[in-house]
């Protein structure tokens, strides 16, 4: 035993001399409430309600405290609006309605104090220059000459008003901006800017790149690279080798047309809406036969066609509608060229 112990404690001191801290500390990963907190980000920024809740409900699962995210929530409205903002602060209301009717009961959280300094551009000053590391002059050079009021509000509210509630640190609060800004198109030299401020807090290149996974997971690939760019790492392939492309032929008996096409035009909706692999459910119907129906389906990749199989929504499609159809059949197709699969349906936005 005590020879065991020996060799246990040689290993733990060359493992502290052969790798630095600089380097174990890159090699930590993001907590499970971090990787949650860049969920609700990555969400509430793309406007993509529906899986908003599924990452709120999850948040919480995971130990965020109900603080904790409305502070997430309320930060936000300084990089995607206030329209965005108080779309995820109701959603989340709505999402704790629904967990008391299951009668969960989640913490509370630390509280939220208001803030009371007298000179909050002063403190909100003082906070980005703790962030950025670099002196802040007053008013900020550049926009702040030209538009002094924008200047005292991004001061005084978000790095005064906002950043002092202690219920989220500044790492957390950087995770999320990160994360928010490489959801949104646009906004990449305000990325670039966090980027820094995020290191500055203590933000690993390595926990960066999880942060792309999420934002690929629910918003998409090409702001995922966004930031993979920004860091220097490896640029994921916008069109996946596995991509499934599908046409779907089906013909409906007549007296079902009506009551098919309400339920497909849910399940449709409901799979664009709710899962991130879902590129496009396209339904169409012949216009000289209206029973003849076409759907183009185009999913990320195999594995989420079959989570798109396992789904609520397209089991009761297809149990519903079972006795409807008359005929299917499913054609796989292949892209002539992947690059023009990236802007698909973007002209019609």
């Amino acid at each position: 035993m005590k020879l065991i112990s020996w060799k246990l404690g040689l290993l733990l001191l060359l493992f502290n001399v052969i790798i630095p801290k600089s380097k174990a500390q890159e090699m930590a990963t993001l907590t499970k409430q971090e990787r949650s907190l860049a969920g609700i980000a990555a969400t509430t920024a793309a406007g993509k309600i529906e899986l908003l809740k599924v990452q709120l409900d999850r948040g919480l699962d995971n130990g965020l405290t109900i603080n904790e995210i409305k502070e997430a929530l309320t930060q936000l409205y300084a990089y995607c609006g206030f329209p965005r903002s108080l779309n995820a602060i109701n959603t989340f209301s709505a999402v704790l309605d629904e967990r008391k009717a299951r009668k969960i009961e989640d913490p509370e959280g630390q509280k939220i104090i208001q803030n009371t300094v007298s000179d909050k551009y002063e403190q909100g000053r003082r906070t980005l220059e703790q962030l950025t590391k670099t002196p802040q002059a007053k008013p900020a050079p550049g926009f702040g000459e030209f538009a002094p009021r924008i200047d005292a509000f991004l001061k005084e509210h978000l790095f005064a008003d906002v950043f002092a509630s202690e219920v989220l640190d500044f790492r957390k609060r950087e995770l999320i901006t990160i994360t928010a800004l490489t959801a949104m198109e646009g906004v990449e030299s305000q990325l670039q800017a966090h980027l820094k401020m995020g290191r500055n807090t203590g933000i690993t290149d390595s926990q960066l790149q999880e942060l792309s996974v999420v934002v690929q997971e629910l918003v998409s690939t090409t702001q995922a690279n966004t930031l993979l760019k920004n860091i220097d790492r490896p640029l994921l392939p916008v069109v996946r080798r596995d991509m499934i492309v599908r046409i779907s032929e089906i013909e409906i008996l007549p007296e079902h047309l009506e009551h098919y096409k309400s339920i497909l035009k849910e399940e449709a909706a409901a799979s664009i809406a709710k899962e991130p692999g879902v590129v496009a459910i396209f339904p169409m119907f012949q216009k000289a036969q209206p029973t003849q129906i076409r759907i183009v389906e185009i999913y990320a990749d195999k594995a989420a066609y079959e989570n798109h199989l396992q789904t609520p929504h397209f089991k009761t499609y297809k149990t519903s509608t079972l006795e409807m159809v008359k005929t299917l059949k499913l054609i796989d197709m292949e892209s002539l060229d992947k690059e023009t699969m990236k802007s698909i349906f973007r002209k019609v936005e």
